[in-house]
C-alpha cells in the first residue's frame, strides 16, 4: 500500500467515508434500502458511486483508527487501485489506522493471495510541516508495530535468539544504533545464572540483545528490557500440548522492545534509549534446568525452581540486573513480558497488566496505554501477597504458594530485582493477553499485535 499526503481530491478514484456518529449525509436512501445505519464497524461499498463508508457512531480516535482499517480491508477485496479519504481531522488515527488494518502475514501461504498495490490519498486542507510531521510519525509508528507482528508470527524454528540477534543488528544498522550481543560465555563470567539456566537444554544459545539510541542533548534516558523466548515449551515442567500451540508469542515483549527503539529512532524522539533483550528457548532435554534446582541471579539473589514454566522472570531477573549495572542515572525503567496466563484472565485477552511500585507512574503508563488505542488497566502490588513468594532454602521462590494474583506475584518477584533507588523508577508490562489472540479484533489480524509499541512511544512522548 502506497500513502500519499495531498490536498486535492482524485475524483477518478474510490472515496473511503467514514460515518461518524451516524450522520449520513449522501446516499441516504440507497444507504437506507441496503440497512446500512454507520454502526459500529459496518462497512459496505457501493461500486457505482465509487465509494466505501464505514460506520463509527462513537468517533474516539481509536474507532477512527478501527474504521480505517476496516476501509481499507474492504478496499482490498476489491481491484480498485486508487482511493482518497478526507484526513482533515484525525489524520493520525486514520494513517495508523491504514497501516495496521493492511497488515498480512502470509509468508507460510503456498498460495498467496494476489492483490493489486493500492493507492491512498489522504486529503488535507494544506501541507504544513506539522502535517507532514505527524504523517510520518505515524506512518514509521505503524511500520514498527507491523515488524513487531512479524517477528512473534514467525515460527519458532525459524526465529532462535541467534535470529533475534541478527534482526536487532539489522535494526541498529538501519538505525545508526550502538548494538551489543553478549553470549553464554558472558552469562557465567557475570553471574547471570537464571538466563543461563533457561536456554541450557536448547540448541539454540541464548543472547542477550543491548541496543542503544543517543540523541545529542536527549531530555531523558530510559531502560527498555524485555523478555524474548523465541518458544517456550515449559521445560520439564511441560505444558499441555494445546498450551504450548502459540508459545512462539512469547518472544512478545522482547520483540515489542527492538520495535520501540525502531520506532524512537525512526521518529527522533529527544530521549535516550536503551533496549535490552533476554533471547532464550526454553527446551527439555538431559541438561535442562530442573524444579528443586536453587540458581543464582546476577544481584546475588539466589531463587527456588518450583516450576520451569515460570522462566520468563528468571530471564527478566538478570537482565533487569544486566541494566541497572551497565547502564547509569538512568530515568525510567520499563520491562514487558507475556509473563503469566494469570493476567488473561484476570483482565481478558485484550489488556495489559500495568505494575510498580510508584502508583503515580503506573497510572500515567495506564494513560499513556489508553491515549495511544491500546488497553490497560494497573494491578496494584501488596505486602500480603509477597509473602507468598518466600522460601524455606533460598531467597525467594520463582513461584508463588497460592494459584491467585498470579500476575502480580509475578511482577513482584521482578520487584527483588529491582535496586532499592530504582524502585520507583520501575515500570513492569504483562502484555499476555493483548501480544497475540487468534481472532480479529478491531485493527489486529488474527495472532501477533504488536502490543507495547504504541503506548510506550505515547507514554516518551509525555515525560
Amino acid at each position: 500500500m502506497n500513502l500519499n499526503l495531498v490536498e486535492t481530491i482524485n475524483k477518478n478514484a474510490i472515496e473511503i467515508i467514514i460515518i461518524k456518529n451516524n450522520k449520513i449525509t449522501t446516499n441516504k436512501k440507497l444507504l437506507n434500502t441496503l440497512n446500512f445505519k454507520g454502526d459500529d464497524e459496518e462497512v459496505i461499498l457501493l461500486t457505482e458511486q465509487k465509494k466505501i463508508y464505514v460506520g463509527c457512531p462513537d468517533a474516539t480516535p481509536d474507532n477512527i483508527r478501527i474504521a480505517s482499517a476496516l476501509a481499507i480491508q474492504k478496499l482490498n477485496t476489491t481491484k480498485y487501485k486508487t482511493a482518497y479519504i478526507d484526513a482533515t481531522t484525525n489524520l493520525r488515527e486514520i494513517v495508523e489506522g491504514l497501516e495496521l488494518g493492511n497488515y498480512q502475514f502470509d509468508c507460510y501461504k503456498s498460495d498467496k493471495k494476489k492483490t493489486k498495490e493500492k493507492t491512498i490519498n489522504i486529503v488535507v486542507d494544506k501541507i504544513t510541516q506539522d502535517t507532514i510531521k505527524i504523517f510520518e510519525d505515524a506512518v514509521n509508528l505503524s511500520n514498527s508495530v507491523n515488524m513487531v507482528r512479524d517477528f512473534v508470527n514467525t515460527a519458532p524454528d525459524d526465529f532462535y535468539p541467534k535470529i533475534m540477534a541478527k534482526k536487532a543488528k539489522k535494526i541498529a544498522k538501519s538505525n545508526n544504533l550502538e548494538c551489543k550481543i553478549l553470549d553464554e560465555k558472558y552469562f557465567e563470567a557475570n553471574g547471570m545464572g537464571a538466563i543461563s539456566a533457561v536456554g541450557r537444554a536448547s540448541r539454540h544459545k541464548s543472547q542477550l540483545i543491548h541496543l542503544s539510541y543517543k540523541p545529542k542533548n536527549a531530555k531523558k534516558k530510559v531502560v527498555l528490557v524485555g523478555k524474548g523466548l523465541t518458544y517456550d515449551s515449559g521445560g520439564l515442567s511441560l505444558k499441555p500440548s494445546d498450551f504450548m500451540v502459540t508459545m512462539k508469542s512469547d518472544k512478545s515483549g522482547g520483540s515489542a522492545v527492538l520495535g520501540i527503539i525502531d520506532a524512537v529512532s525512526k521518529m527522533n524522539l529527544d530521549i535516550e534509549v536503551h533496549a535490552i533483550v533476554g533471547a532464550v528457548e526454553n527446551m527439555i532435554g538431559g541438561d535442562a534446568y530442573k524444579p528443586d534446582d536453587i540458581l543464582k541471579a546476577k544481584n546475588g539473589t539466589t531463587i527456588e525452581v518450583r516450576n520451569t514454566d515460570a522462566e520468563g522472570r528468571l530471564v527478566l531477573a538478570d537482565c533487569l540486573c544486566y541494566a541497572q549495572d551497565e547502564i547509569k542515572e538512568f530515568d525510567y525503567i520499563i520491562d514487558y513480558a507475556t509473563l503469566t496466563g494469570a493476567c488473561v484472565v484476570g483482565v481478558g485477552h485484550y489488556t495489559t497488566g500495568i505494575m510498580g511500585n510508584n502508583n503515580i507512574l503506573n497510572w500515567k503508563m495506564v494513560q499513556a496505554a489508553l491515549d495511544s488505542g491500546e488497553l490497560a488497566t494497573s494491578l496494584p502490588f501488596n505486602k500480603y501477597l509477597k509473602k507468598t513468594l518466600k522460601s524455606k532454602i533460598a531467597d525467594i521462590c520463582n513461584i508463588s504458594n497460592t494459584r491467585y494474583g498470579g500476575a502480580i506475584t509475578a511482577g513482584m518477584f521482578l520487584d527483588k530485582f529491582i535496586k532499592k533507588e530504582n524502585k520507583e523508577k520501575w515500570i513492569h508490562c504483562d502484555i499476555a493477553g493483548p501480544a497475540f489472540v487468534e481472532e480479529q479484533w478491531g485493527y489486529n489480524p488474527y495472532g501477533a499485535s504488536g502490543a507495547g509499541v504504541r503506548f510506550t512511544i505515547e507514554f516518551l512522548k509525555g515525560i
